[in-house]
Protein backbone atom coordinates (compact mmCIF):
# COMPACT_ATOMS: atom_id res chain seq x y z
CA UNK A 1 0.00 0.00 0.00
CA UNK A 2 1.27 3.56 -1.12
CA UNK A 3 1.57 6.19 1.63
CA UNK A 4 1.29 9.99 1.56
CA UNK A 5 4.04 11.85 3.54
CA UNK A 6 4.42 15.65 4.18
CA UNK A 7 8.18 16.36 4.64
CA UNK A 8 8.08 18.92 7.68
CA UNK A 9 11.33 20.19 8.95
CA UNK A 10 13.18 19.70 4.72
CA UNK A 11 12.46 22.52 3.51
CA UNK A 12 9.23 21.34 2.10
CA UNK A 13 6.39 21.83 3.74
CA UNK A 14 4.06 22.45 1.12
CA UNK A 15 5.19 19.33 -1.14
CA UNK A 16 3.91 15.92 -0.17
CA UNK A 17 5.66 13.57 -2.40
CA UNK A 18 4.68 9.66 -2.42
CA UNK A 19 7.57 7.29 -0.07
CA UNK A 20 7.72 3.94 -0.74
CA UNK A 21 8.61 2.08 2.69
CA UNK A 22 12.23 0.27 2.64
CA UNK A 23 12.29 -2.84 4.41
CA UNK A 24 10.64 -4.74 5.82
CA UNK A 25 13.24 -5.76 8.32
CA UNK A 26 11.33 -8.90 10.04
CA UNK A 27 11.58 -10.12 13.43
CA UNK A 28 10.27 -13.30 14.91
CA UNK A 29 10.94 -14.49 18.21
CA UNK A 30 10.97 -18.31 16.94
CA UNK A 31 14.16 -17.44 14.53
CA UNK A 32 12.31 -17.58 11.71
CA UNK A 33 12.72 -13.70 10.33
CA UNK A 34 15.87 -11.77 10.10
CA UNK A 35 16.10 -10.82 14.04
CA UNK A 36 14.75 -12.15 17.19
CA UNK A 37 14.33 -8.90 19.09
CA UNK A 38 12.79 -5.87 18.18
CA UNK A 39 15.57 -3.63 19.54
CA UNK A 40 18.08 -5.67 17.23
CA UNK A 41 15.82 -4.43 14.41
CA UNK A 42 15.52 -1.30 15.56
CA UNK A 43 19.56 -0.96 16.10
CA UNK A 44 19.77 -2.53 12.51
CA UNK A 45 17.60 0.11 10.53
CA UNK A 46 18.92 3.14 8.59
CA UNK A 47 19.66 6.35 10.87
CA UNK A 48 17.80 9.99 9.61
CA UNK A 49 16.00 7.97 7.32
CA UNK A 50 13.42 10.42 5.36
CA UNK A 51 11.33 7.56 4.16
CA UNK A 52 9.09 4.80 5.91
CA UNK A 53 11.06 1.79 6.93
CA UNK A 54 9.33 -1.33 8.34
CA UNK A 55 9.83 -3.38 10.99
CA UNK A 56 7.52 -6.12 10.91
CA UNK A 57 6.71 -8.14 14.09
CA UNK A 58 5.96 -11.73 13.54
CA UNK A 59 3.18 -13.07 16.72
CA UNK A 60 4.82 -13.65 19.40
CA UNK A 61 5.83 -12.06 22.87
CA UNK A 62 8.89 -9.68 23.27
CA UNK A 63 10.10 -9.63 26.43
CA UNK A 64 12.70 -6.48 26.37
CA UNK A 65 12.96 -3.01 27.43
CA UNK A 66 13.20 -1.35 23.94
CA UNK A 67 14.46 2.06 22.52
CA UNK A 68 13.63 3.82 19.48
CA UNK A 69 16.96 6.53 19.30
CA UNK A 70 16.85 10.06 18.11
CA UNK A 71 17.86 9.35 15.16
CA UNK A 72 16.06 6.36 14.12
CA UNK A 73 13.53 8.66 12.55
CA UNK A 74 10.36 7.45 10.24
CA UNK A 75 10.53 3.92 11.99
CA UNK A 76 7.40 1.57 11.39
CA UNK A 77 6.27 -0.92 13.74
CA UNK A 78 4.06 -2.96 12.63
CA UNK A 79 2.69 -6.63 14.11
CA UNK A 80 0.51 -8.83 12.47
CA UNK A 81 -2.19 -8.14 15.28
CA UNK A 82 -2.15 -6.04 18.52
CA UNK A 83 -3.70 -8.93 20.64
CA UNK A 84 -0.78 -11.86 19.59
CA UNK A 85 2.38 -9.26 18.79
CA UNK A 86 3.55 -8.21 22.27
CA UNK A 87 6.69 -6.54 23.43
CA UNK A 88 6.77 -6.26 27.40
CA UNK A 89 8.61 -5.45 30.67
CA UNK A 90 8.65 -5.15 34.12
CA UNK A 91 10.67 -2.30 35.31
CA UNK A 92 8.86 0.04 37.78
CA UNK A 93 9.51 2.98 40.51
CA UNK A 94 11.27 1.18 43.51
CA UNK A 95 13.25 -0.79 41.57
CA UNK A 96 17.34 0.08 40.50
CA UNK A 97 16.13 3.43 41.68
CA UNK A 98 14.29 4.42 38.15
CA UNK A 99 12.22 7.12 37.72
CA UNK A 100 8.75 6.90 36.26
CA UNK A 101 9.78 7.96 32.57
CA UNK A 102 12.97 5.43 33.24
CA UNK A 103 10.43 2.73 33.85
CA UNK A 104 9.03 2.27 30.55
CA UNK A 105 8.83 -0.80 28.03
CA UNK A 106 9.43 1.42 25.24
CA UNK A 107 10.96 4.87 24.51
CA UNK A 108 10.56 6.52 21.42
CA UNK A 109 12.49 9.13 21.22
CA UNK A 110 12.88 9.29 17.29
CA UNK A 111 10.03 11.89 14.93
CA UNK A 112 7.75 10.32 12.62
CA UNK A 113 7.39 7.01 14.83
CA UNK A 114 4.59 4.79 13.54
CA UNK A 115 3.12 2.13 15.22
CA UNK A 116 0.30 -0.29 14.14
CA UNK A 117 -1.31 -3.25 15.49
CA UNK A 118 1.23 -4.17 18.66
CA UNK A 119 0.80 -4.37 22.51
CA UNK A 120 3.11 -1.97 24.47
CA UNK A 121 2.70 -3.49 27.80
CA UNK A 122 4.42 -3.04 31.58
CA UNK A 123 4.02 -6.04 33.51
CA UNK A 124 5.24 -5.19 36.94
CA UNK A 125 1.90 -5.94 38.05
CA UNK A 126 -1.02 -4.28 40.23
CA UNK A 127 0.59 -3.22 43.49
CA UNK A 128 4.04 -2.08 41.46
CA UNK A 129 3.46 2.03 41.73
CA UNK A 130 4.83 4.17 38.46
CA UNK A 131 5.09 1.42 35.88
CA UNK A 132 5.26 2.94 31.87
CA UNK A 133 4.28 1.00 29.12
CA UNK A 134 5.09 3.20 26.41
CA UNK A 135 7.35 6.36 26.93
CA UNK A 136 6.91 8.66 23.51
CA UNK A 137 8.90 12.32 23.27
CA UNK A 138 9.35 12.53 19.53
CA UNK A 139 7.29 14.61 17.77
CA UNK A 140 4.71 13.41 15.14
CA UNK A 141 4.03 9.79 16.81
CA UNK A 142 1.48 7.76 15.28
CA UNK A 143 -0.57 4.50 16.82
CA UNK A 144 -3.15 2.45 15.02
CA UNK A 145 -5.21 -0.21 16.11
CA UNK A 146 -2.29 -0.55 19.19
CA UNK A 147 -2.83 -1.52 22.99
CA UNK A 148 -1.26 -0.18 25.34
CA UNK A 149 -1.64 -2.25 28.96
CA UNK A 150 -0.40 -1.52 32.32
CA UNK A 151 -1.29 -0.25 35.50
CA UNK A 152 -0.39 2.73 36.98
CA UNK A 153 1.08 5.45 34.65
CA UNK A 154 1.00 3.16 31.49
CA UNK A 155 1.18 5.67 28.60
CA UNK A 156 3.53 9.01 29.11
CA UNK A 157 3.56 11.74 26.28
CA UNK A 158 5.93 13.04 27.58
CA UNK A 159 7.58 16.03 25.89
CA UNK A 160 5.87 19.08 25.53
CA UNK A 161 5.41 20.58 22.02
CA UNK A 162 5.55 16.97 20.63
CA UNK A 163 2.13 15.50 19.07
CA UNK A 164 0.98 12.54 19.19
CA UNK A 165 -1.91 10.38 17.48
CA UNK A 166 -3.26 7.20 18.74
CA UNK A 167 -6.48 6.16 16.50
CA UNK A 168 -8.51 2.89 17.23
CA UNK A 169 -6.31 2.15 20.05
CA UNK A 170 -6.85 0.39 23.47
CA UNK A 171 -5.72 1.83 26.88
CA UNK A 172 -5.91 0.27 29.74
CA UNK A 173 -4.44 1.30 33.33
CA UNK A 174 -5.00 2.53 37.30
CA UNK A 175 -4.23 5.61 38.29
CA UNK A 176 -3.16 8.54 35.97
CA UNK A 177 -2.74 6.07 33.16
CA UNK A 178 -3.11 8.69 30.51
CA UNK A 179 -0.48 11.51 31.60
CA UNK A 180 2.00 13.67 30.27
CA UNK A 181 3.12 16.98 28.47
CA UNK A 182 2.39 16.44 24.83
CA UNK A 183 0.03 17.40 22.85
CA UNK A 184 -2.31 13.88 22.56
CA UNK A 185 -5.40 13.02 20.27
CA UNK A 186 -6.77 9.54 20.97
CA UNK A 187 -9.30 9.08 18.25
CA UNK A 188 -11.83 6.51 18.23
CA UNK A 189 -9.83 5.11 21.58
CA UNK A 190 -11.32 2.55 24.19
CA UNK A 191 -10.11 3.51 27.45
CA UNK A 192 -10.81 0.98 30.12
CA UNK A 193 -10.05 2.04 33.91
CA UNK A 194 -9.30 -0.63 36.51
CA UNK A 195 -10.04 1.05 39.77
CA UNK A 196 -11.05 3.80 41.70
CA UNK A 197 -8.73 6.39 40.58
CA UNK A 198 -7.91 8.91 37.56
CA UNK A 199 -7.70 8.84 33.67
CA UNK A 200 -5.67 11.47 32.92
CA UNK A 201 -2.69 13.57 34.68
CA UNK A 202 -2.12 16.43 32.00
CA UNK A 203 0.92 18.26 32.32
CA UNK A 204 0.23 20.47 29.91
CA UNK A 205 2.69 23.36 29.40
CA UNK A 206 0.92 26.97 30.16
CA UNK A 207 2.08 28.03 26.73
CA UNK A 208 0.68 25.29 24.32
CA UNK A 209 -2.94 25.95 23.34
CA UNK A 210 -3.85 21.79 23.49
CA UNK A 211 -3.13 18.99 26.00
CA UNK A 212 -4.89 15.63 25.66
CA UNK A 213 -8.11 15.48 23.14
CA UNK A 214 -10.32 12.33 23.14
CA UNK A 215 -12.56 12.36 19.70
CA UNK A 216 -15.35 9.51 19.71
CA UNK A 217 -13.74 7.31 22.39
CA UNK A 218 -15.53 4.87 24.46
CA UNK A 219 -14.57 4.96 28.55
CA UNK A 220 -15.50 1.98 30.07
CA UNK A 221 -14.01 0.19 33.23
CA UNK A 222 -13.95 -3.43 35.21
CA UNK A 223 -16.67 -2.68 37.13
CA UNK A 224 -15.81 -4.91 40.03
CA UNK A 225 -12.95 -2.57 40.88
CA UNK A 226 -13.69 0.84 39.01
CA UNK A 227 -16.97 2.14 40.21
CA UNK A 228 -15.47 6.13 41.33
CA UNK A 229 -13.53 7.44 38.32
CA UNK A 230 -12.15 10.74 37.38
CA UNK A 231 -11.85 12.42 33.61
CA UNK A 232 -8.60 13.67 35.14
CA UNK A 233 -6.68 15.60 37.44
CA UNK A 234 -4.03 18.50 36.86
CA UNK A 235 0.13 17.14 37.32
CA UNK A 236 0.95 20.44 36.54
CA UNK A 237 -1.10 23.51 37.08
CA UNK A 238 -1.96 24.04 33.32
CA UNK A 239 -3.32 20.96 32.35
CA UNK A 240 -5.87 20.59 29.38
CA UNK A 241 -7.85 17.53 29.11
CA UNK A 242 -11.02 18.03 26.19
CA UNK A 243 -13.44 14.91 25.64
CA UNK A 244 -15.79 15.50 22.62
CA UNK A 245 -18.31 12.93 21.46
CA UNK A 246 -17.38 10.53 23.96
CA UNK A 247 -19.45 7.74 25.76
CA UNK A 248 -18.65 7.55 29.43
CA UNK A 249 -19.90 4.59 31.48
CA UNK A 250 -21.31 4.54 34.62
CA UNK A 251 -17.72 4.29 36.67
CA UNK A 252 -17.35 7.95 36.06
CA UNK A 253 -17.99 10.29 38.93
CA UNK A 254 -20.59 12.95 38.47
CA UNK A 255 -17.98 15.48 39.52
CA UNK A 256 -15.70 14.51 36.52
CA UNK A 257 -13.00 16.02 38.03
CA UNK A 258 -10.43 16.55 41.01
CA UNK A 259 -8.04 19.26 41.18
CA UNK A 260 -5.39 17.36 43.08
CA UNK A 261 -6.01 18.64 46.18
CA UNK A 262 -4.96 22.28 45.53
CA UNK A 263 -7.95 24.96 44.73
CA UNK A 264 -5.23 27.02 43.16
CA UNK A 265 -5.02 24.61 39.90
CA UNK A 266 -9.29 25.83 39.26
CA UNK A 267 -7.78 28.61 38.22
CA UNK A 268 -5.22 27.67 35.58
CA UNK A 269 -6.10 24.06 34.06
CA UNK A 270 -8.50 23.20 31.49
CA UNK A 271 -11.08 20.23 31.51
CA UNK A 272 -13.71 20.69 29.13
CA UNK A 273 -16.56 18.19 27.79
CA UNK A 274 -18.69 18.21 24.38
CA UNK A 275 -21.98 16.26 24.10
CA UNK A 276 -20.60 13.60 26.24
CA UNK A 277 -22.90 10.89 26.31
CA UNK A 278 -23.63 7.78 28.10
CA UNK A 279 -24.33 7.23 32.01
CA UNK A 280 -21.18 8.97 32.75
CA UNK A 281 -22.50 12.04 31.39
CA UNK A 282 -23.92 14.51 33.38
CA UNK A 283 -23.04 17.66 32.69
CA UNK A 284 -24.74 19.72 35.06
CA UNK A 285 -23.45 17.65 37.54
CA UNK A 286 -19.48 18.71 36.66
CA UNK A 287 -17.10 20.31 38.97
CA UNK A 288 -18.09 24.69 38.30
CA UNK A 289 -14.73 25.25 37.08
CA UNK A 290 -14.65 22.71 34.28
CA UNK A 291 -16.38 23.81 30.79
CA UNK A 292 -19.20 22.72 28.76
CA UNK A 293 -18.29 23.90 25.22
CA UNK A 294 -20.51 25.40 22.61
CA UNK A 295 -20.95 23.45 19.07
CA UNK A 296 -18.74 26.42 18.05
CA UNK A 297 -15.93 25.95 20.22
CA UNK A 298 -16.05 22.11 19.50
CA UNK A 299 -15.57 22.43 15.79
CA UNK A 300 -12.10 23.83 17.15
CA UNK A 301 -10.59 20.80 18.19
CA UNK A 302 -9.95 19.20 14.61
CA UNK A 303 -6.11 17.98 13.81
CA UNK A 304 -5.41 20.89 11.60
CA UNK A 305 -6.21 23.01 14.55
CA UNK A 306 -4.77 20.74 16.99
CA UNK A 307 -1.79 19.96 15.79
CA UNK A 308 -0.51 23.32 14.66
CA UNK A 309 -1.91 23.29 10.99
CA UNK A 310 0.49 20.60 10.41
CA UNK A 311 -2.03 17.80 10.38
CA UNK A 312 -1.34 16.31 7.22
CA UNK A 313 1.87 14.30 8.84
CA UNK A 314 -0.88 12.02 10.19
CA UNK A 315 -0.53 9.11 7.20
CA UNK A 316 -3.00 9.14 4.92
CA UNK A 317 -4.60 5.56 3.38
Amino acid sequence: MKTFFLLAGFGLSTLAVRAQATGPLVVAADGSGQFRTVQAAIDAAPSQSAVPVVIQLKKGTYHEKVTVPTLKTHLVLRGDDAAGTIITYDDHVGIKDLTTPASYSVLVQANDFTAENVTFENAAGYKAGQAVALNVEGDRAIFRHCRMVGNQDVLLLATGGSRQYYRDCYIEGTTDFIFGASTGVFDHCVIKSKKNSFVTAASTPAEQPYGLVFLDCKLVADTALAKKVYLGRPWRPNAKVVYINCELGSHLVPAGWDNWKNPENEKTAYFAEYHSTGPGARPTARVPWSHQLTAKEAKEYNLKNIFSGKEPWVVKK
